[in-house]
C-alpha cells in the first residue's frame, strides 16, 4: 500500500466519521446502526455502497461530494444505513432487481425527506413530489412501492431512477450467492469476501428492533423530527403470521359421519374371529369427532381501497385454503357480508361444493364511509333468529379506518388489515389482528 493510497483511506475515513458524528448527535436512537458498518476504500464502486457489513467508497467520489455538499454526504450515509435497517439488500432474490433497487431507494428517500434534522434536511423538489403523488401510497415502504413500479412504463421508472439514485447496490447481488460461492472478486484482492446473507439479515433485524425500542422509550423527544421512520420500523418489525394457520383458530369440534379407525379395538376383533370362527363381532365406528368450521361470517369492508378485484381475490384465496385443507364440514352455513357504513349484501353459502363457483360471479357493492358496528348488530340479529347458532368466529377484511364496536361479541373476531396503514391504537383489545399485503392477496398466501 503506497503513501497516496494510505492518505486517501485516512481522508475517506475521516469524512465518514464526521458524517456519522453529525447524524448521531441528532439521532441518538441510531447509535447501533450508525456504528455497524466498517469503512473500506473500494474502486469497484464509482460512488459509495454497502453490503450490510462494510461501507465501500470511491475516494474521488467521496472527497468531491463532501467538498460540494456535506449535507448530501450525510443523507447518503443515512440512506445506506436505512437500507440495512430495513434489510433491503437481503430481499433482492425474490424481486426484479431493477424495480426492487428503485423501490428501496424511493422508500428510504421518502423517510429522509420527512425528517427535519438540519444535518439531512432538504426541501422536496417539485419533480420528486410529483413522483410521490404518482405512486399514490399512504405508506412508502419498499414492498408497496415495488408493487406499483412493476406496472409502470419503463420511461417513467427511468426518470425516477435519476431522481432517487443515491448509492450503489452492486454488492447486494453477492449476498444472494451460496456460502461456497462467496469468494473475493479476482480483480480486487483488497476486497473482503461477501458476507453470509443469513448473518447479515439477523444482525440488522436485531439492530432494527433495538432502534425501534429506543425510539419508543428513551428518545421520544427526538422523534418529532424523525418523520415517518418510527412508523416504517413498526411496519417492518411487526410479526408476520401464517394466514393458513390463522384460519384454524375458527374451527369447532363436532361429530361427523365418517369411519373412525382410531376408535377400532383390534384386540376384541381378533378375539371374536377366534371365538366365532372368522365372524367379527365389532365394526369401526361410523362417526368421529372432527374440528372444522360450520357457522362462519366473512365481513368485507367495501369502502376505499378494499374494493373491486382485491376483494374478490381475497375471498377466492380464503375459500380455496379452507376447502383445500378440509376445514369445512360438508354442511356449512357461511355468510359473506358486504358493508361500508351500512349492510350492502349478505351472501349465504350452505354447500362447500358451490363456494368457489359462487365467488367467481361475486359482485362487489358499496363504496361509502366505513362503520363496522352495523355488521355486528346484523350478526347478532341472525344469532337471535337461530341462523348462526354455532358461530365460532368472524373474519373482517378492511383497510382499518372506521368506527369499531366497543363491546366484545360472544365469538372470536379477527380484523384482517390491508397492508400496514391502519390506526392500530383504534382496534379494540379483544379483537385479533392480522396484516395482509396486496402482494399476499394477488399472488396467493
Amino acid at each position: 500500500m503506497n503513501a497516496l493510497h494510505q492518505e486517501l483511506i485516512q481522508i475517506g475515513n475521516r469524512i465518514l466519521s464526521i458524517s456519522r458524528s453529525e447524524l448521531y448527535l441528532s439521532m441518538r436512537f441510531l447509535d447501533l446502526a450508525l456504528s455497524a458498518l466498517s469503512y473500506d476504500l473500494n474502486l469497484q464502486t464509482r460512488t459509495i455502497a454497502t453490503d450490510g457489513v462494510h461501507l465501500f467508497y470511491n475516494p474521488n467520489y467521496l472527497i468531491t461530494a463532501y467538498e460540494d455538499d456535506p449535507v448530501g454526504v450525510n443523507r447518503t450515509y443515512l440512506h445506506m444505513v436505512l437500507h440495512c435497517i430495513f434489510r433491503h439488500m437481503t430481499q433482492l432474490e425474490s424481486h426484479d432487481p431493477e424495480d426492487w433497487n428503485l423501490a428501496c431507494d424511493i422508500a428510504v428517500e421518502s423517510i429522509l425527506d420527512s425528517m427535519e434534522y438540519p444535518c439531512v434536511h432538504r426541501l422536496v423538489r417539485d419533480r420528486r413530489q410529483e413522483y410521490y403523488d404518482r405512486l399514490n401510497l399512504s405508506v412508502l415502504n419498499a414492498e408497496q412501492v415495488y408493487e406499483v413500479l412493476v406496472r409502470l412504463p419503463y420511461a417513467e421508472k427511468l426518470g425516477m431512477r435519476k431522481e432517487f439514485l443515491s448509492d450503489d447496490h452492486k454488492f447486494w447481488e453477492q449476498l444472494q450467492n451460496d456460502q461456497q460461492d462467496r469468494q473475493p472478486q479476482p480483480d480486487s484482492s483488497d476486497t473482503p469476501p461477501p458476507p453470509d446473507r443469513d448473518e447479515v439479515e439477523q444482525k440488522w433485524q436485531d439492530i432494527s428492533q433495538k432502534t425501534q425500542t429506543s425510539m419508543e422509550t428513551f428518545h421520544r423527544e427526538l422523534n418529532l423530527m424523525a418523520g415517518n421512520l418510527q412508523q416504517q420500523l413498526q411496519i417492518e418489525n411487526r410479526t408476520r403470521y401464517d394466514y393458513r394457520a390463522f384460519l384454524r383458530k375458527f374451527a369447532v369440534v363436532r361429530e361427523e359421519v365418517r369411519i373412525d379407525p382410531d376408535s377400532f379395538d383390534y384386540g376384541f376383533y381378533h378375539y371374536s374371529m377366534k371365538l366365532y370362527e372368522n365372524m367379527p363381532m365389532l365394526e369401526e365406528l361410523e362417526y368421529r369427532e372432527s374440528k372444522k368450521i360450520h357457522d362462519f361470517v366473512i365481513a368485507v369492508d367495501t369502502s376505499g381501497s378494499c374494493s373491486g378485484e382485491l376483494v374478490r381475490r381475497f375471498l377466492e384465496q380464503t375459500a380455496s385454503m379452507l376447502l383445500d385443507s378440509g376445514s369445512f364440514f360438508r354442511s356449512v352455513n357461511v355468510h359473506i357480508i358486504q358493508c361500508d357504513a351500512d349492510i350492502q349484501s349478505d351472501l349465504k353459502i350452505t354447500d362447500t361444493r358451490h363456494l368457489t363457483d359462487v365467488l367467481q360471479t361475486f359482485e362487489v357493492s358499496g363504496n361509502g364511509d366505513t362503520d363496522f358496528r352495523p355488521v355486528f348488530r346484523y350478526v347478532e340479529q341472525l344469532q337471535q333468529q337461530g341462523e348462526l347458532s354455532h358461530l365460532q368466529g368472524m373474519l373482517f377484511f378492511t383497510d382499518g379506518f372506521g368506527i369499531y364496536p366497543q363491546k366484545r361479541p360472544p365469538y372470536d373476531v379477527a380484523f384482517l388489515f390491508l397492508d400496514d396503514n391502519y390506526a392500530e391504537h383504534m382496534v379494540p383489545p379483544w379483537a385479533m389482528q392480522l396484516v395482509l399485503s396486496q402482494t399476499d392477496i394477488v399472488r396467493g398466501f
